[in-house]
């Protein structure tokens, strides 16, 4: 296993974080003890919940996961020091998370002790903001004139931000929480937060994460290179794209028990007819190179100069040590030529 430094904390993390949102539905405790052990034994080190958790999300799964991650922790509370463990407060828009509201300081210092409380932990290694307050251009909303950027009340925004990182410094102060990170936003939001911590000495924005595969790049450039000089980590999610780029939904299919099957929050936004051409294409590159279209995805997203730590999942045993084995792998330049003429061809498929 390889490892980065995950932004300003200066912490080491393997390049692969253990995703954990199938935890609660699709999975079981055993099936997540099965995940952990063997991802530590492979040498990860990262793990990535949230307290929205089981995806798709419902009132019924509400802290699942978190749960499930707890129950493991109290079994084996000598391998918490060993593990960098991120949890993420939820957004607004959902009735049954703190009745919709939008993220304010007195959340923060709510979601955070009834984090700690169903990870059975002291603290938490990593905190972030799963979604931000504003409509963000993520999702399906990045399209031109989606949002309204320019209808928006930045002050107010700045103010809202403020008041958050305000409330992280207390959690950071009593020992909760040890660094702070983003989820789903952007380089204002990045650059914005900051410029306020630099100006009010408040805990800084240490990483973000973002969708980011084959199929959905549109970070790169300019938000990576944001991440890269503001010394901000990178962590790509969903880089098989819900499992698209795994080749399994080729030709309208639903494999029993696949996320696809699921009812989706916001909807198959990813099923297009541009998305499953240009995974047609990558797994025949895949095959060519002797490896599975999964790898290929993984390799390619772990090779993306300036992606920190990327973010997997999965459902089955077989597709775990699949996932983790393409971090072993090296793409040649010839087989990231093949991948940039089909990304070139299907730069933005949904």
């Amino acid at each position: 296993m390889q490892y980065s430094v995950l932004g300003s904390s200066g912490e080491s993390v393997s390049r692969v974080c253990l995703g954990s949102m199938t935890w609660g539905l699709q999975n079981n405790q055993q099936d997540a003890d099965q995940q952990i052990d063997y991802g530590l034994a492979q040498g990860v080190n990262f793990i990535d919940t949230a307290e929205m958790y089981a995806v798709p999300p419902s009132a019924e799964t509400y802290g699942a996961t978190e749960t499930i991650i707890g129950d493991w922790l109290s079994r084996h509370q000598q391998q918490r020091k060993d593990i960098i463990l991120a949890s993420k407060i939820a957004g607004g828009g959902l009735p049954y998370i703190r009745g919709g509201s939008p993220i304010t300081g007195e959340s923060i210092i709510q979601a955070v002790d009834d984090s700690l409380k169903r990870l059975q932990t002291d603290y938490l290694d990593l905190y972030q903001l799963h979604w931000p307050n504003r409509t963000s251009p993520h999702f399906a909303k990045h399209w031109p004139n989606q949002i309204a950027f320019t209808a928006a009340d930045g002050q107010a925004e700045e103010q809202s931000m403020l008041e958050i990182l305000q409330a992280l410094d207390t959690c950071v102060k009593a020992g909760k929480i040890r660094y702070c990170g983003l989820s789903d936003d952007t380089p204002w939001g990045i650059n914005t937060y900051l410029k306020l911590s630099e100006k009010y000495a408040l805990p800084k924005m240490t990483s973000i994460q973002n969708e980011f595969s084959l199929l959905h790049a549109k970070d790169w450039p300019y938000l990576i290179e944001n991440c890269v000089h503001e010394n901000v980590a990178y962590l790509p999610w969903s880089p098989l794209a819900t499992g698209l780029l795994s080749g399994k939904y080729a030709g309208g299919k639903r494999p029993a028990g696949s996320r696809w099957t699921l009812v989706q929050r916001n909807g198959l936004f990813r099923d297009t007819p541009a998305a499953h051409a240009a995974t047609a294409k990558y797994a025949e590159i895949a095959m060519a190179w002797g490896i599975s279209p999964s790898q290929l995805a993984l390799a390619w997203c772990n090779q993306v100069d300036g992606v920190t730590s990327t973010i997997i999942g999965a459902t089955n045993m077989e597709q775990l040590k699949e996932n983790i084995d393409a971090f072993e792998l090296n793409l040649s330049e010839q087989a990231l030529a093949d991948i940039t003429t089909v990304f070139k061809q299907y730069p933005m498929v949904f």
